[in-house]
């Protein structure tokens, strides 16, 4: 519903708050390019390195503080794939940028008709929609809040635990993370009163604050309707990024050169195992004859002296690139498994910590790879078994297969659609 100003009428300003790597923000980024195209006025509050991609999507822009490798860095290489220390570090890493980060979750929302939050930030998102009396949408992109049956939370690494101990696990994990928010609250509350209210309103996302899971359901399975509020719609991509893309001259070149390459890349994780992991895959996929594209990612990984089957970049969109790979080996965030998955070809992830495992347990299930290899598990042998898998006719006819499914699917559209109903 439009809104009037004087003598005018307004767009309705939706504000998105979201915190994390750009696999946390491009989805977002991209619900908010589909609604300025839709006629709405956005704002972006996210990290303050993701400015440039933001604007230059025509997004308002608020930026958020803190050091987002450091945390990266504290995930992988001090909390691994144990949930209590991930929550932990995640505490730690909010509670010393609580004070500056709510300010400017303030001026996001300010004048703003609904308020989108993802994960880290649901509840902030959700006590500033009660106090502006505004609604407010919950975004997340991987199942946490959501009670499945057909396998445990996210945060535990047993692929499955039968169908009650899997919604108990689900419940569990909700009650932990509310609990944890809730300790902060208070405790920051009480050296910054004026934060905000002594009892403040907490979000139960697809129980009683709308919820879009922006994951296709052919990946994680039909949502549970113990959550009436939650709809899954498929992920949320950039429109038409692949095609506005140009690439440099030397990447261009390389790809021109010769078959299809195999990607290694762990994107944001900054941990010290990436180096390693990407010299061990390299030295094996070089003695295998394979030509590689190698993404130096958040972790630097050192690239001065690449032979010639070998090419490094930075930022590449994965939209782009991945559809001209043989094959694509990763670290299994959310943002890269969707693009890996959509692009139809053979994956591989190499999971360092929070929900990386899950994502790389549903790529071996749905039968477009291997088995995921924790980083302490990688070695020539685990990459020749990956190697068998990424050559095998059945998986790459069934990467195809996948990738069709889910490039058919309307993610975006359905989201944009989802916020008209709330305006």
């Amino acid at each position: 519903m439009a809104k009037r100003t004087g003598n005018s009428v307004a767009a309705p300003t939706i504000a998105i708050l979201t915190y994390g790597s750009r696999g946390d923000v491009q989805p977002l980024v991209a619900l908010g390019v589909g609604l300025r195209r839709a006629g709405y006025g956005v704002r972006l509050a996210a990290p303050a390195r993701f400015q440039a991609l933001a604007q230059g999507h025509q997004l308002d822009f608020v930026a958020l503080p803190g050091d987002l490798e450091q945390l990266s860095r504290a995930l992988g290489d001090e909390a691994g794939q144990r949930p209590v220390q991930q929550m932990w570090v995640i505490m730690r890493h909010a509670l010393a940028l609580a004070r500056e980060t709510m300010q400017q979750f303030g001026v996001a929302v300010q004048g703003a008709d609904l308020i989108v939050h993802s994960f880290l930030t649901s509840n902030a998102g959700h006590q500033l929609a009660h106090a502006l009396g505004i609604p407010d949408l919950a975004v997340q992109l991987f199942p946490f809040f959501v009670p499945y049956h057909t396998f445990p939370n996210v945060a535990l690494l047993q692929p499955d635990l039968g169908p009650w101990r899997n919604r108990a696990s689900h419940h569990v994990a909700n009650q932990i993370y509310h609990l944890s928010n809730r300790l902060s609250y208070h405790w920051l509350r009480r050296r910054v009163p004026t934060l905000g209210p002594a009892r403040p309103a907490w979000p139960q996302p697809g129980l009683t604050t709308p919820l879009l899971l922006a994951y296709s359901p052919l990946v994680v399975g039909p949502t549970p309707a113990s959550a009436p509020l939650a709809r899954a719609i498929g992920f949320l991509h950039l429109p038409a990024e692949a095609e506005a893309y140009t690439p440099p001259p030397q990447l261009a070149a390389f790809l021109e050169a010769g078959p299809p390459p195999i990607f290694v890349g762990f994107g944001s994780m900054a941990s010290r195992h990436a180096p390693r992991m990407a010299t061990l895959l390299l030295e094996g996929l070089g003695r295998n004859g394979q030509r590689v594209i190698v993404q130096r990612g958040w972790a630097g990984i050192a690239t001065d002296a690449l032979p010639a089957w070998a090419h490094a970049i930075d930022e590449v969109p994965h939209a782009w690139l991945f559809p001209r790979m043989a094959a694509v080996i990763h670290h299994g965030g959310a943002g890269t498994t969707a693009a890996a998955l959509c692009a139809g070809v053979p994956s591989w992830v190499i999971p360092f910590t929070a929900d990386q495992p899950f994502w790389g347990r549903r790529t071996h299930q749905l039968g477009v790879g291997p088995a995921p290899a924790p980083v302490a598990h990688v070695d020539q042998h685990a990459l020749a078994v990956a190697l068998s898998h990424f050559s095998a006719p059945a998986t790459q006819r069934r990467a195809a297969q996948v990738g069709a499914a889910l490039r058919a699917e309307q993610g975006l559209a359905a989201a944009v659609g989802v916020v008209g109903t709330m305006l």
